[in-house]
């Protein structure tokens, strides 16, 4: 018998460019990031980018863009805020110089 996991906020997995990604949003991000830097507005990005916090706790970003105007933007793909990640955020926030975009 074949075992099927289940995301428990049914987020479905995707996979593009031998990249596994966590939800259809995501994968879709990241094919617009990809035609933003065929156009030269993204530089580059990168993904998964981790932030250490205390108490040995990192959160990883999903996505870090570096835009040709100089800008660079953190980006969380959500489809559900829990409280978890609403406090990693505001400990993120509070210990670097940076703002999480949220998607």
């Amino acid at each position: 018998m074949k075992k099927y996991l289940h995301h428990k906020y049914h987020a479905k997995p995707q996979k593009i460019d031998d990249i596994n990604f966590s939800s259809k949003k995501e994968a879709e991000y990241y094919g617009k990031l990809k035609i933003l830097k065929q156009n030269g507005d993204v530089l580059f990005f990168l993904m998964q980018v981790p932030f250490h916090l205390p108490g040995k706790t990192t959160y990883r970003a999903d996505f870090m863009e570096f835009w040709a105007d100089g800008t660079v933007i953190v980006t969380e793909i959500k489809g559900f805020e829990t409280q978890t990640w609403k406090l990693k955020k505001k400990l993120v926030e509070a210990l670097y110089p940076i703002e999480i975009d949220v998607k």
